[in-house]
Formats: C-alpha cells, sequence, structure tokens
C-alpha cells in the first residue's frame, strides 16, 4: 500500500529554517518525480516544488526560489524540504506529493507556523 508520511513542522520566528521530510513506502520510489504542495487557511493548496526521479532536476513557485530547497534520497526513499528565510506568509499545511498511475497521492500533511 502506498504511503507518505510528513514530518518536521512546528513554529518557528521569523527569519527561521525548518526542514520537512516524507517518507514514502509502497512503490518504486526513485522511479517516480516527487512534489511538495501546502495549503494555508482559506488558500487553495498550491505547489511549492517538484523533483524529478531521475536527474533530480528541480523547480520552485517563484515565492520560494532562493529560500526552499527541496531533495531526495533514493536509497532512504524520503524527500525533504529545507526552508529558509521563513515569512508568516508560509505558514500553511505542507504536503507531500507523488502521481503514480494517474493518481494523486498524499500524505497526511504537517503545519508550519511561521510567527514571533
Amino acid at each position: 500500500q502506498l504511503q507518505l508520511v510528513e514530518s518536521g513542522g512546528g513554529l518557528v520566528q521569523p527569519g527561521g529554517s525548518l526542514r520537512l521530510s516524507c517518507a514514502a513506502s509502497g512503490f518504486t520510489f526513485s522511479s517516480y518525480a516527487m512534489s511538495w504542495y501546502r495549503q494555508a487557511p482559506g488558500k487553495e493548496r498550491e505547489l511549492v516544488a517538484h523533483i524529478t526521479s531521475a536527474s533530480g532536476s528541480t523547480n520552485y513557485a517563484d515565492s520560494m526560489k532562493g529560500r526552499f530547497t527541496i531533495s531526495r534520497d533514493n536509497c532512504l526513499n524520503t524527500v525533504y524540504l529545507q526552508m529558509n528565510s521563513l515569512k508568516p506568509e508560509d505558514t500553511a499545511v505542507y504536503y507531500c506529493n507523488v502521481v503514480v498511475r494517474l493518481h494523486d497521492y498524499w500524505g497526511q500533511g504537517t503545519q508550519v507556523t511561521v510567527s514571533s
């Protein structure tokens, strides 16, 4: 059974950093691109970052470029999101995502709150 489990969220002050992790199981992790999304209260879910399977090429939403870094460890079946210079507007639930055979799979999400 395919499973995505996020961790690493929490409360951080503006300007701080967090590293999110997403542990994947139930599929051949190294063969699939992975993504991070986020959803703030009252807003639609939005793409944060994406990493391909083979080359590990990355893409970011404009507001995250230069602050966030997505990476993956195909030995540990884990994808990471390093978030630096966090802003209050980064407050959201962050979700891990994979598309397998045209089906979207999501983790349960991890809450990130940026506040002083």
